[in-house]
């Protein structure tokens, strides 16, 4: 089949904004084919005056959109990231898969109403609430690919493997049990999931965290995992990406101190292949040896501010971490904000509240703060959620995000200016249209189902929260 072209007046490349720019893309694959700079349209359909690649959200749990705001009264005059986790346990033993499907299909509604064009779903709600499985046992992991497929965003799935309730190997408890699996059957599930993979969606797996894999378990599924086939969008088992939860929480680290005799990123450094394709979320609590060795190890820093934030976690040590070359994406988490733009702004304004400085993520190399933000999330989400997104060039599958060039936030604007006002002058949503492997999916700031997935996530929360 011929290439579709379309022609942006300025599109963000790899290297920086550039003029003219006339590409095509295969629509059998959807993968950007041909690249030109500085020349006429010929023909080609007219995007806009400024378009950039389309941001992976490298960590989300979709159902928890639906509660976002229920945790926000204080029960507990000590209230923290613990007692937070109650109320979740409370609203996920209440969703089935027909919800999860609604819910997800209106966040994924939302993320590219955003500019997010994939989405790495961190998945761990697997059976019925008393732990006994559906009678597909793949039900959950099912609902969220069709939530995916119906909106049209890309998907990373990621079942997540949880056996234990702590360090010390104890049971999960009873709100717990629809997150376990065994190791043989968390490897029956990737392997199934994996049979489904197409151009959009790719299955890698997560450890929830090092409390809930026990390390005998975390080998077995890392050796059980490399003798996969190649899945049938013809992806090796070697490259699936691996993400996991780690150092989020003071406790935690105290914990992993106290029965492993090390912190949970240097235990996990010493004793798993991390590698580029892990993805370390949060990793908020690092001493300065461990994010030495994290940036060296070519895994991704997994960072949420606004969750981080909303659960009083901590701040990353960004500055340094970038000194040291890390890499690092964004993601949503909990979703009480849906936003790239407020995910990095925060990322910043975290950093500027603890040095007392401005443009913190900002070099004498790069000195915009907003593009160093922008292009080291796309790199760094790109690599978590699996390869193939996150840049505008041939090769990669054709997801791209127009900007409203006629918003008022934009006027007098050029290039140098675009991406820092975007993401530092307003709460004005600036996403015009977005393109999902070449396919519209927003036009004019609204996805184009947006009406109708509305309407059945309002019915199924409604039905949900008269059962709290």
């Amino acid at each position: 089949m011929s290439p579709t072209f379309h022609h942006a007046t300025r599109a963000w490349l790899p290297q920086g904004f550039a003029a003219d720019v006339r590409f095509g893309f295969d629509p059998t694959d959807a993968t950007l084919r041909t690249m030109e700079t500085g020349g006429a349209r010929d023909g080609a359909a007219a995007l806009g005056r400024i378009v950039v690649p389309g941001m992976p959200n490298l960590h989300s749990h979709a159902f928890q959109r639906a509660m976002a705001g229920l945790a926000e009264r204080r029960e507990n005059p000590d209230d923290t990231f613990w007692s937070w986790r109650e109320v979740m346990y409370a609203f996920a033993g209440r969703v089935g898969p027909e919800d999860l499907r609604a819910i997800a299909a209106q966040l994924y509604v939302e993320m590219l109403e955003a500019g997010y064009t994939q989405v790495c779903e961190f998945h761990y709600l697997h059976h019925q609430p008393d732990g006994t499985p559906y009678a597909d046992p793949a039900a959950m992991s099912l609902a969220l690919i069709e939530a995916a497929r119906e909106t049209g965003i890309g998907l990373t799935l990621l079942p997540t493997l949880y056996m234990t309730g702590g360090f010390d190997g104890r049971a999960l408890s009873a709100r717990q049990q629809r997150f376990r699996h065994d190791v043989d059957g968390f490897l029956r599930l990737v392997e199934r999931l994996r049979a489904r993979e197409t151009q959009r969606l790719a299955v890698g797996i997560a450890l929830h965290s090092l409390r809930a894999v026990q390390p005998d378990a975390m080998r077995a599924v890392l050796d059980g995992i490399a003798t996969l086939p190649p899945s049938a969008a013809q992806r090796p088992a070697s490259t699936m990406p691996v993400h996991i939860h780690i150092a989020e929480q003071i406790g935690e680290v105290q914990d992993c101190l106290a029965i492993r005799n090390a912190r949970p990123v240097e235990w996990l450094l010493d004793n798993a292949p991390v590698d580029r394709r892990w993805c370390l979320v949060h990793a908020t609590h690092l001493e300065a040896d461990e994010m030495r060795r994290l940036a060296a190890s070519g895994a991704v820093a997994g960072l949420c501010p606004t969750t981080e934030a909303n659960l009083g976690d901590g701040l990353f040590p960004l500055k340094a971490y970038l000194d040291e070359g890390g890499v690092l994406g964004i993601g949503s988490d909990s979703h009480i904000s849906v936003s790239p733009v407020e995910e990095l702004r925060w990322l910043e304004y975290g950093q500027r509240l603890v040095t007392r400085h401005r443009n913190v993520s900002a070099s004498a190399t790069t000195p915009s703060t907003g593009e160093t933000l922008y292009a080291r999330a796309l790199a760094g989400g790109a690599q978590a959620a699996g390869g193939g997104i996150g840049a505008f060039e041939p090769g990669m599958r054709a997801d791209f995000v127009v900007l409203d060039d006629g918003a008022p936030l934009l006027a007098g604007r050029d290039p140098v200016r675009v991406i820092d006002t975007w993401l530092f002058a307003g709460n004005v949503n600036l996403v015009r249209d977005v393109f999902v492997g070449g396919e519209r999916v927003v036009e004019g700031g609204r996805h184009l189902e947006r009406e109708r997935i509305a309407r059945r996530y309002r019915d199924v929360v409604d039905h949900l929260a008269r059962s709290l």
